[in-house]
């Protein structure tokens, strides 16, 4: 049996093929709930000029992407769920949505910009991918930031992927973290922290 702490996104849409409807529905609901789901874009938008280029790497149904595209960001997003990506489409009509994998994305064969001011990832994304490639979806990450941009990416601990092996994977494709939090509003990260978000420059 799968560890549930491991699992990928593939796994948990074969466990439960509503799973990608429930996601959804779990935010629009938190909406509802007047809950504040902006804290992440708030963090992206404050280092970015007006206008700017960037990627939401993970984006589902492009809650975060969808509020950038909204406050004038030129916004490519990229999920591996077709679901999450039509939902996307949908409701956030002025960002671009694509269908692809972390590990092989090309934002220049999709017919799009090949370096954006941040490539950001939030919500869990690196540990849903599959062990093996989550090395090579930091790559594609490294790889689609402007030589002074900047990608910012946040998850949790406990969910197979440990703070110091990601941010090894970022060293290796010469990343260097200007700034680790343990939240978006730039908490400091301590030992005890559960919880990760690194911003992270070219060497």
């Amino acid at each position: 049996m799968t560890d549930p702490a491991s699992r990928t996104w593939a796994d948990m849409i074969s466990a439960n093929p509503d799973h990608s409807q429930f996601y959804i529905e779990r935010f629009k609901q938190m909406d509802r709930e007047g809950r504040d789901l902006h804290g992440e874009a708030r963090l992206i938008d404050a280092m970015l000029g007006r206008g700017a280029k960037v990627l939401d790497a993970g984006c589902g149904p492009g809650r975060v992407g969808g509020r950038l595209a909204s406050l004038g960001h030129h916004v490519v997003g990229v999920d591996l769920d077709p679901e999450l990506i039509a939902e996307a489409n949908s409701v956030h009509p002025t960002a671009t949505w694509v269908v692809g994998d972390l590990e092989t994305f090309d934002s220049v064969a999709r017919g799009s910009e090949s370096h954006f001011d941040v490539v950001f990832s939030a919500g869990n994304v690196l540990p849903f991918v599959r062990e093996d490639g989550r090395a090579a979806a930091v790559a594609t990450m490294a790889r689609h930031t402007a030589t002074d941009g900047r990608l910012v990416i946040g998850f949790g601990s406990g969910r197979g992927y440990g703070f110091d092996a990601f941010l090894a994977d970022a060293a290796a494709v010469g990343m260097r973290p200007d700034h680790l939090a343990s939240t978006w509003d730039l908490r400091p990260l301590t030992d005890q922290s559960d919880f990760i978000v690194a911003i992270l420059s070219h060497e």
